[in-house]
């Protein structure tokens, strides 16, 4: 049997009819996007249309120990990303889209493999587009449709096994239909990315769950958010009153508040205002 799988989608393989072998794909050029020990993620264009490609190494059994010492699960391949959009795509969350994906190797200490994405086109980070937000407050009904679409997203999340483990705004994409037309207020367009770390289980432990949310608090904290924010945040997340949120879910906001402060404190070595 061999030991290397190429799979492209249907609708994707007169793009890629040239790419004959494994090898073709890691000498694929771009725009180099990110460049880690073991991962790579390049920006390359294709027939006029652009395209991601993530490369992943053999991690080896030491990259394995040091995640595992620092209570990390270690990313052995590019399959957790494509299974994860797959995933995404089911629960009807807005994501990048999943072309194709390679594997060489049955052993995953020195298995390579790629996924490759499609360009979701002209947008901008969350984090990007909050930035300002303390100093020339946005306008309040596109924040409320954002707080309560990151809600719902997070609330699927989380009742499907899904967890993100880097669950930051960076990490949303506000997209603009064809680049060109300005963002709709009452239906904020966001993609999800970054999914090469998420876990998928029957049900999500309530320790990760506290992650997510606590990540997403943590990289929200100098937007210049409202008490009445959060409250609108929590009640679209638990689905119920406000006052049934702070009987039944206080001692997990309260974890949610530790961690997300403590994280705030260790990347930016102060106390966050908020």
């Amino acid at each position: 049997m061999s030991d290397v799988v190429i799979h492209i989608e249907e609708n994707e393989k007169a793009n890629f009819e040239s790419f004959t072998d494994f090898s073709k794909f890691f000498d694929i050029e771009g725009v180099t996007y990110r460049s880690e020990k073991n991962r790579e993620t390049v920006r390359f264009n294709l027939n006029g249309t652009g395209y991601f490609i993530k490369r992943h190494s053999g991690v080896g059994w030491g990259e394995i120990i040091k995640n595992l010492t620092q209570l990390k699960l270690p990313i052995l391949g590019a399959m957790t990303e494509w299974n994860a959009v797959k995933k995404l795509n089911n629960l009807g969350i807005p994501t990048v889209k999943a072309v194709g994906y390679g594997v060489k190797g049955n052993n995953p200490i020195t298995q390579e493999s790629f996924i490759i994405l499609k360009d979701i086109g002209e947008n901008t980070s969350l984090e990007k587009f909050t930035e300002k937000w303390k100093s020339n407050p946005p306008n309040t009904i596109l924040k409320r449709n954002l707080i309560l679409r990151i809600a719902d997203i997070s609330r699927q999340l989380h009742t499907n096994g899904v967890n993100h483990r880097d669950y930051y705004i960076c990490h949303f994409l506000m997209g603009k239909p064809r680049g060109i037309e300005p963002i709709d207020l009452s239906n904020p367009q966001l993609f999800l990315i970054d999914l090469h770390r998420m876990q998928i289980r029957d049900k999500t432990p309530e320790r990760w769950v506290i992650k997510d949310i606590a990540g997403l608090h943590f990289s929200s904290m100098d937007v210049g958010l409202t008490r009445n924010d959060y409250f609108r945040f929590i009640k679209r997340y638990f689905e119920i009153s406000l006052r049934d949120v702070l009987k039944n879910h206080t001692a997990l906001l309260k974890k949610v508040e530790t961690q997300a402060t403590k994280l705030y404190q260790r990347v930016w070595n102060k106390t966050p205002e908020n």
